[in-house]
């Protein structure tokens, strides 16, 4: 059986070879050349203890997604700020500005507008070719938290934003098979 350390046409997949696509955030299909870092979908099972007589049996129960974490490097021209702050006010947040005076001061974030305003949050893993091998496909996400960074003067790093999703399933589309579960 040849392996990726002996045989020159079999390679590993590689950390640095994704992309990521927000297509609210973008308007469209465009890649997120600004993503610095992105955690890949993953999911934990509960289990089910039953009890027998003197002998304690498990069974698999439901599948939890795990959320999603994403940094973003903050550039002046895309400005991560305010592309983000526009998902939160297209998902139904409304800035606060004294007592409600009218219908829309009183509306909410929703589910169907959170969704709607994130739009697909895709990650592909690439070959080193650029083709892609993986893609992860977020279904129903919305931004569960953001941060905008830390400032530090004694600091030369580029300031970043932080985005955590949560979504309902994944699926990834690895070319030749197809997972996905709810």
């Amino acid at each position: 059986m040849a392996n990726f350390w002996s045989t020159p046409d079999v390679e590993p997949k590689r950390n640095f070879r994704f992309q990521v696509q927000i297509t609210g955030l973008t308007g469209g299909n465009d890649v997120l050349w600004w993503a610095k870092t992105v955690t890949t979908p993953s999911y934990d099972v509960t289990e089910v203890e039953h009890n027998f007589l003197d002998n304690k049996f498990y069974y698999p129960g439901r599948v939890s997604w795990n959320e999603v974490s994403m940094t973003l490097v903050d550039p002046i021209s895309i400005d991560a700020v305010a592309q983000t702050n526009k998902l939160s006010i297209d998902s139904g947040y409304v800035i606060p500005s004294g007592v409600p005076t009218n219908n829309a001061q009183k509306a909410t974030i929703s589910k169907a507008k959170a969704v709607g305003a994130v739009g697909d949050v895709i990650i592909t893993i690439l070959k080193s070719d650029g083709q892609p091998v993986e893609t992860w496909t977020l279904k129903n996400p919305f931004i569960k938290s953001a941060k905008y960074g830390d400032l530090d003067y004694s600091s030369d790093d580029l300031r970043t934003v932080e985005m955590t999703f949560r979504y309902d399933w994944a699926e990834c589309d690895n070319k030749d098979t197809q997972f996905s579960t709810t």
